[in-house]
């Protein structure tokens, strides 16, 4: 049987990431799939791309990656990719878009938010059309089977851990390590079945929660002085997202 760890969302967030990789390590996992979202929120966008890069086996490209490499009148947008290379900057435009592969006789597809964009949002309390549109092929998405769609879809973006089982089919959401927006501790997937087998296998999801130095985050953040700094505490320390703070 084959393990792969499925990560998402570190935003900037180093300690998030070292108890996230430490937590994978401990547990004899080979093979690391990052599904987007390294940069950005958090102070360490810089530490987290070389980190990624030399960590995961495939890293796809979330929101944050796309946009932080393209010119912004936001200052905090400037701010956050005044600390990429230009050398990290090209990493992150080479990113793909999706990755798809057979385990356990079933056909996964992963990306960072839709089949159609890295940008639009699903959340597991949408519309039942809406999220079962989170199998659909697209322009977009590798189609490695033809025009068949996935048995299994996993997904980041929204930072809120979730599976669910629709006409037949499963939907997952791996949570996000460094900016958790439903429990104050980092989230990843693991992914054990047959690798590359289309013949039906035993196969899992087990979602992992890691505790991190939260505390040690903020303070990097604090260091660095970081814009939106108190948003970014807040989220860190509540798992309240920082557009919701005067509900």
């Amino acid at each position: 049987m084959n393990k792969i760890a499925v990560i998402s969302d570190i935003h900037g967030n180093i300690p998030a990431l070292e108890a996230v990789l430490y937590d994978i390590n401990e547990l004899g996992i080979d093979e690391i799939i990052c599904l987007g979202d390294l940069v950005g929120k958090g102070p360490d966008s810089s530490k987290v791309v070389d980190i990624i890069k030399q960590s995961c086996q495939s890293v796809i490209m979330g929101n944050w990656d796309d946009f932080i490499t393209s010119p912004s009148e936001y200052k905090t947008i400037q701010w956050h990719q005044a600390q990429l290379s230009d050398k990290q900057n090209e990493y992150l435009r080479s990113l793909p878009f999706s990755t798809e592969f057979w385990m356990s006789g079933k056909f996964i597809r992963l990306f960072h938010a839709s089949p159609r964009s890295a940008y639009e949002r699903v959340q597991p309390w949408d519309s039942y059309d809406k999220r079962v549109s989170l199998f659909e092929n697209s322009d977009q998405t590798e189609n490695i089977e033809g025009t068949r769609r996935p048995d299994i879809v996993g997904y980041g973006d929204i930072h809120n851990a979730f599976i669910q089982h629709l006409e037949g089919k499963t939907l997952f959401n791996v949570g996000s390590v460094g900016n958790p927006l439903d429990l104050t501790q980092a989230s990843y997937v693991i992914l054990e079945g047959e690798y590359l087998s289309k013949q039906e296998e035993t196969f899992s999801i087990q979602f992992r929660r890691v505790p991190y130095n939260i505390k040690l985050a903020i303070e990097r953040a604090k260091e660095a002085m970081m814009p939106e700094l108190e948003d970014y505490i807040q989220e860190l320390t509540t798992a309240k997202y920082r557009g919701l703070k005067n509900n």
